[in-house]
């Protein structure tokens, strides 16, 4: 489990980068958004023992859950970063606000930043290698924290203008990018609105807004981030790709398939990452949902000659 120093790697262009995060808001922000669900996440066991979680909070969760976890996998990572598909217009504008639902940023930035991981995998340029700092356990470590959290502080924001103008220049994308804060809002707030209709109760308000609110958005959170550190430090490699991305099987269902890393950075405009006997992937099911009602068309399957152009016969592969 060894990677090139990123020091020795080709150094990314100037213009990669933006000032968009420079400052302190950017840090504030960043700071709200992802620590107060996670300090939710911690309050979670005393604040629901024998009382404050209930059957329409694992529901409203659930759903939640997988609107927002999905509009990441399916929409800001499938479709709008590498195009695995071809979406309608409603379907286009839905998974662009299920993403934003998870509070990882806006559209544009998420996607841009995406696009430059893939550009720079595990070299200088990438917004989130864990192997930044080296390949010994001291570096590795401190890598770890960079690329599942550290890196969101980071004051150069990608250009948005180089990796993602093709969504800039869609009036309904510049939209949605705009009203993220709105969305921020409505993502607690919704979950919360229908959990007190259910029980018609203040108490169903507050404990949907604590339970598929913050918790529900720190979880989806982490989840995201497990493929950015996780993901390219441990598991194995049964196909061949020019960085760390290895398939980590215990996170394949709270990640709706994305933690079969190795083969979606082995052949990144694939719909479905999980080809392997017993590799379940919610994701791609769902595009061929999509597909099968017409939503969806032009789906980039992988094909078993290309797959088999991918294996890679070695003792990591078969482990």
């Amino acid at each position: 489990m060894t990677a090139a120093p990123i020091a020795d790697a080709p150094r990314r262009p100037a213009d990669d980068y933006s000032d968009d995060r420079n400052g302190l808001s950017h840090k504030i922000l960043v700071a709200l958004f992802t620590g107060v669900p996670f300090l939710a996440l911690l309050a979670a066991v005393p604040f629901a023992w024998g009382w404050a979680l209930g059957w329409s909070d694992i529901v409203i969760g659930a759903i939640f859950y997988f609107l927002s976890a999905g509009g990441i996998t399916v929409g800001f990572h499938r479709y709008f970063t590498h195009g695995s598909f071809k979406a309608n217009r409603p379907l286009r504008i839905a998974l662009a606000l299920c993403g934003s639902l998870a509070i990882e940023g806006p559209v544009m930035h998420w996607v841009a930043d995406h696009r430059r991981h893939h550009k720079f995998s595990d070299t200088e340029g990438d917004p989130h290698s864990p192997w930044k700092y080296g390949d010994d356990a001291k570096a590795l470590f401190k890598g770890l924290i960079w690329s599942h959290y550290g890196w969101l502080y980071a004051s150069k924001a990608t250009n948005v203008d180089k990796y993602a103008k093709d969504l800039k220049a869609d009036p309904d994308m510049q939209r949605i990018h705009s009203s993220f804060g709105a969305i921020v809002a409505a993502t607690f707030l919704l979950p919360a609105a229908i959990g007190g209709l259910v029980t018609m109760s203040w108490a169903g308000f507050f404990t949907a807004l604590f339970w598929a609110g913050f918790v529900r958005v720190t979880l989806v959170q982490h989840v995201t981030w497990s493929i950015n550190s996780i993901c390219h430090t441990f598991g194995n490699t049964p196909f061949a790709s020019r960085d760390q991305a290895r398939n980590v099987w215990w996170l394949a269902i709270p990640s709706l398939g994305e933690s079969w890393h190795n083969l979606h950075h082995a052949d990144p405009t694939a719909a479905r990452h999980g080809v392997l006997k017993g590799q379940i992937d919610i994701s791609a099911r769902v595009i061929w949902i999509f597909e099968k009602l017409g939503w969806a068309k032009d789906v980039r399957w992988p094909s078993e000659e290309r797959l088999a152009a991918k294996k890679m016969v070695s003792s990591d592969a078969q482990a």
